[in-house]
């Protein structure tokens, strides 16, 4: 497994883990690839839909020749503050910040009086470049815009709102470690449940469209989505399998608490590797140490479990086929959203099967609290489909 860039690199080049690329976290660097699969497929579809003349323009006016604003000082200034404090510390102190940058980061750690004077340049340099920019009078310019040429904003909307989305419900599914030390839970770079990160995302980009596009339809924003929210989910899911993050599923074989021995048995047109592994150097840490390791991930499962993200990444590009077939065939507005949540529901539920995770006990049911919401998904996606085929028949 490859915790950071580094281990990757060392199975590359040869080259000892723990050096520099250990700053480039295979996890983070996956969950941004998602984003930007998300990103650019969802430009696609509604540029598409814009030259098909589904979706209008807005106008918005451009001015130019203003001084900067105070909210544009402070932001400079912030970011003098947090480089004037963090980068000396992190530099001082690298293996610390090599551990856990975000602990390091979030932290009240650093060299407060460097952040001062570094906050007071950012600051003082903004507003003198505002001052030299500025015309009398302002040159305002109007230009019309599409959905698509607003995506770098709404790509930045849907990933700040979808990080918090996943981190509260991943709180909300491990209260008690919350309580514990909540300042770690909440600003670690681990925990973060994909059905929050995409219930925020899809409420807060939603906003946005309605907010910057009056008369928008929504449901066409949503098939524009739902190939590459797919597809972005399964980018996600290659950050789980290569790091090792402990979302793997349940040991192929072994003995239960009650000491009754279990086995699964594996066909013979399987691979090793697709069938069960062991997740050298995770990232979760979990397991066993590996004999001889020196390194700061040397945790092995002693026992071969289910790759459940590779199975995920499998059937998240199976539905995307689908979705991305049937986009274009499919007439009726948000049916395709449906169908997405049809199919992501159903995958989600039985792939929860084989995973590791909590289980909770709601009206006599015993499921996880993915299992629960892919329920909500399935029902949601049926009852989608009936009520748009109706309303598409009273208006034949």
């Amino acid at each position: 497994m490859y915790p950071d860039f580094s281990y990757l690199f060392h199975d590359i080049f040869g080259t000892e883990p723990d050096n520099w690329a250990s700053l480039i976290k295979t996890f983070g660097f996956f969950l941004a690839a998602g984003v930007g699969v998300l990103a650019f497929l969802f430009r696609v579809e509604l540029k598409r839909k814009a030259e098909e003349g589904i979706f209008k323009s807005a106008p918005i006016v451009e001015v130019e020749g203003l001084p900067a604003t105070m909210s544009e000082i402070l932001g400079n200034a912030f970011m003098g503050l947090l480089l004037g404090m963090k980068v000396p510390y992190a530099y001082a102190h690298f293996s610390e910040f090599q551990t856990d940058p975000s602990g390091v980061i979030f932290s009240s750690k650093g060299n407060i009086l460097l952040g001062i004077l570094m906050a007071g340049a950012f600051g003082f340099w903004r507003y003198w470049d505002g001052q030299r920019k500025k015309i009398e009078p302002p040159k305002k310019t109007k230009i019309d815009l599409y959905p698509h040429d607003r995506i770098t904003e709404i790509a930045m909307i849907a990933a700040f709102s979808g990080i918090l989305g996943a981190k509260v419900f991943d709180i909300l599914e491990h209260l008690e470690d919350f309580f514990r030390d909540p300042i770690h839970v909440l600003f670690s770079g681990s925990g973060l449940a994909i059905y929050g990160g995409l219930i925020f995302g899809f409420i807060a980009v939603v906003w946005y469209l309605r907010k910057n596009f009056k008369g928008i339809s929504i449901l066409h924003a949503m098939d524009a989505v739902a190939p590459a929210l797919i597809l972005g989910y399964g980018t996600g899911r290659l950050g789980c399998q290569f790091s090792g993050d402990g979302d793997w599923g349940i040991p192929v074989k072994g003995v239960t608490d009650a000491g009754i021995e279990y086995a699964f048995n594996q066909p013979s047109w399987i691979p090793d590797w697709l069938w069960s592994q062991t997740y050298p150097h995770n990232v979760a840490q979990s397991g066993e140490s590996i004999a001889g390791c020196t390194w700061s991930y040397c945790k092995e499962l002693p026992v071969g479990v289910f790759p459940t993200p590779l199975y995920e990444i499998l059937m998240t590009i199976g539905i995307f086929v689908i979705l991305w077939t049937l986009r274009k065939r499919i007439k009726t507005a948000g049916i395709l959203f449906f169908i997405f949540m049809i199919l992501n529901g159903f995958e989600r539920f039985f792939i929860e099967k084989i995973r590791v995770n909590d289980v909770y006990g709601y009206f006599g049911l015993n499921f996880t609290q993915a299992q629960f919401i892919a329920i909500f998904m399935i029902i949601g996606g049926i009852m989608g489909i009936i009520w748009r085929k109706r309303v598409s028949q009273r208006t034949v």
